[in-house]
């Protein structure tokens, strides 16, 4: 069993739950969502807020944070952009017509993902709608980008000539059970890809294998071949929804409502490792450093050896479902629908981590010695 640890810190200056948590690239910034209506954002050296972003009419369901500007989409149908330095909302994007649900931000491009069943790009900089992806049967749930360079052969983009001029690619998962691909630049839907039977809820993008992870209320996950749109492997072993997946050195981590996080070779689809002890479902996963530390519905976050499955630390004091987890410096942040950002000094459970990940790969090392009678030694992830 982990030992239990305390925040360091608990920041409570939201009126309502966080939704989402964001981390700068530069690692200087956090930014939170919340039910509250605001957005607040947070320095990484200090831990104080430094920002209150307020405008939207409704809570906020996801943000996105860039070194220079932040985003935040709302239930009150429009994304904004804020001066992070200033606080000022320096644009309004308007069009969707239900809720807001999801963003992504790659390049010059915003795109979003509604209720309204479509998702849309706009322009960054000139608050201004480029392209609407019109075709799902119901809401869009998440979105992920890639850019058909990185994907195809010289000879295969030559076959896709009309879309020459941009070569962005949009994938969407909706709760009409299926994942499309849009052309950015046409807003044609270049793939539909067909085989969940629920809602999809998550994807997961490795572009340069040509590869996509999508999780489902069906209790899957599958991946496909973003080129071809051939589904490629069928992950089966969970017995509930799959609420979001992380991809590590072609490991995959799925969390469930199962009350479990599983870990998957990617290349043989075979399931190496089961993570227990979570009372509720499993909300947000991140991995780093070995470790992946998890958040789950019963309110706790937990950080177990990724390597051995062993349960390390259990970090308690949130009231209610942790929704969103981000780790900067060997500390962990939590945001919860408590209404808290929770901040944890992970640095001791790090090095232990070291400590027992040797004595993990030494005591496999032995036994495939004593098994093979040779010398030779395995080497996990």
């Amino acid at each position: 069993m982990g030992n239990s640890g305390s925040a360091v810190k608990v920041c409570a200056d939201h009126q309502g739950g966080i939704n989402w948590l964001s981390l700068s690239p530069d690692g200087q910034r956090l930014l939170t969502g919340s039910e509250d209506g605001t957005a607040r954002l947070w320095s990484t050296a200090d831990s104080q807020c430094h920002g209150h972003f307020q405008g939207h009419e409704s809570y906020i369901t996801f943000c996105h944070l860039e070194n220079e500007a932040a985003f935040t989409c709302s239930a009150d149908h429009t994304i904004r952009k804020w001066d992070v330095v200033t606080g000022q909302c320096l644009a309004i994007y308007r069009g969707h017509t239900s809720i807001v649900n999801r963003i992504l931000v790659a390049k010059d491009y915003l795109f979003s993902g509604s209720y309204d069943r479509t998702a849309r790009c706009w322009s960054v900089d000139k608050e201004k709608q480029i392209q609407e992806f019109r075709g799902h049967r119901n809401c869009v749930l998440t979105l992920a980008h890639y850019s058909s360079k990185d994907v195809l052969e010289e000879e295969e983009e030559e076959e896709e000539e009309e879309e020459k001029v941009s070569r962005d690619l949009l994938v969407t998962g909706s709760t009409d059970c299926t994942v499309k691909v849009w052309w950015v630049s046409s807003g044609r839907c270049y793939q539909t890809l067909l085989g969940h039977t629920g809602a999809v809820l998550c994807l997961i993008l490795d572009a340069p294998n040509r590869e996509l992870f999508s999780g489902s209320t069906d209790y899957t996950i599958r991946t496909w071949n973003i080129v071809t749109g051939e589904q490629l492997k069928v992950f089966k072993e969970h017995q509930g929804s799959i609420i979001c997946l992380e991809l590590v050195n072609r490991h995959l981590y799925s969390g469930s409502a199962d009350r479990t996080v599983k870990c998957w070779l990617v290349d043989t689809g075979e399931r190496i490792q089961t993570y227990k002890a979570h009372k509720h479902s499993v909300s947000t996963l991140k991995y780093h450093a070995g470790i992946l530390f998890t958040g789950s519905g019963d309110a706790c976050a937990r950080a177990f050896n990724s390597r051995s499955g062993v349960l390390q630390k259990i970090f308690r004091g949130h009231k209610f479902i942790i929704n969103c987890i981000q780790i900067h410096n060997e500390l962990l942040y939590t945001a919860s629908h408590d209404g808290t950002l929770r901040i944890w000094d992970i640095r001791g459970i790090c090095k232990r981590n070291k400590r027992l990940s040797r004595l993990f790969n030494n005591k496999v090392g032995c036994m495939v010695q004593q098994e093979n009678g040779d010398h030779e030694t395995v080497e996990l992830m």
